[in-house]
């Protein structure tokens, strides 16, 4: 699984806690998810649902607590925890004046996978997402479902550890 040395979990955190001045939108979370696991957050509006995934996925710092994803402590080792994750914004991510293949091809870029490897993964995401007859169209111009769908390719090209939908 390649984890570092930080957790025998794939995902783990102790009192969680992350404030923005005097708010406290996380409030000692902790919380153990096992390789395989499939975990999710409920919660209302403001809860503290995606500013926690935000920490785990290396994108805050904690303001207190500790946390290790795939091995790695988000405290010190957010790279590498971003080189093992796959996130999946609420909001639309990809670039609407590109098509669905030319999304793929730039997150395949920024993840650094070769040429052959990103020709690939695409025709393989394609086949098993069913985005055959929506690959090659604006990304903008889809309907939401079929966006969603080339999100959720662009984050699993890279064969990420841990996925974050949110």
């Amino acid at each position: 699984p390649g984890a570092g040395t930080g957790s025998k979990h794939l995902l783990e955190v102790r009192d969680l806690v992350k404030k923005f001045g005097a708010f406290t939108a996380v409030d000692h979370v902790s919380l153990k998810v096992e390789y395989g696991e499939i975990f999710g957050f409920l919660g209302a509006n403001g809860a503290g649902k995606t500013t926690t995934i935000r920490i785990l996925c290396g994108l805050l710092l904690p303001t207190s607590g500790n946390g290790f994803v795939a091995g790695h402590d988000v405290m010190k080792e957010s790279l590498l925890i971003k080189q093992r994750i796959g996130y999946m914004s609420q909001k639309f991510s990809l670039y609407p004046d590109l098509t669905g293949t030319e999304n793929l091809q730039f997150y395949a870029s920024a993840y650094n996978i070769g040429r052959s490897e990103t020709t690939a993964r695409i025709a393989e995401l394609t086949e098993r997402l069913h985005l055959g007859d929506f690959i090659d169209r604006l990304a903008g111009a889809l309907p939401v479902g079929w966006r969603q769908r080339l999100a959720l390719a662009a984050s699993l090209l890279h064969r990420p550890h841990i996925l974050f939908l949110d």
